[in-house]
């Protein structure tokens, strides 16, 4: 089976948080003369902002001299890089063959459906952001979904929905 990554419609590239593009100076300066440097540079602006903002891109061509098409192509190759802001909790929801077999399908629908988002969109709260994944490595648990760094498995649409609502309720408080 394959997980279609759908992309974000371009309006939503455009509005983006405002960011201090100064905080990259020091990782720039680190990897600025080394072979390599690009997926590192990605990944230490990532880590800055929680995605990789246009402006990044910007000062990343223009103080190391990575082409933008270079910059950008790798960016939107990999599944690690974000260019949009992702909600506080990540939801990943495990499309592998264990999962799929145990109806991960509906559980992810009736998620998105209540979230009302659609697979790898942010709620408009900024609560969470829902991705489907190829495999989570816990075939035992099926289906699973993976919460931040939690693990919740032998899912039904009813569990699923449950642990969200109380993450939910606690952000509340």
């Amino acid at each position: 089976m394959r997980v279609k990554r759908i992309s974000p419609e371009p309006a939503a590239l455009l509005v983006q948080p405002s960011v201090d593009i100064s905080l990259m100076d020091s990782l720039i300066a680190k990897y600025k003369y080394k072979q390599g440097n690009l997926i590192p540079l990605l990944q230490g602006t990532q880590e800055l902002f929680g995605f990789i903002p246009r402006e990044a891109f910007l000062k990343l061509h223009n103080d190391t001299g990575l082409s933008l098409s270079e910059l950008y192509g790798v960016a939107t190759f990999y599944a690690q890089f974000r260019l949009t802001p992702s909600g506080k909790h990540m939801i990943k929801m495990c499309h592998g063959t264990a999962c799929h077999v145990q109806n991960v399908t509906a559980i992810t629908d009736e998620l998105l459906d209540f979230l009302e988002v659609k697979d790898g969109e942010t709620t408009s709260d900024g609560l969470f952001t829902v991705e489907t994944v190829a495999c989570l490595g816990c075939c035992s648990l099926a289906p699973v979904m993976m919460i931040d760094e939690e693990t919740h498995g032998k899912l039904t649409p009813k569990k699923a929905m449950k642990i969200v609502k109380e993450i939910r309720r606690n952000e509340a408080l």
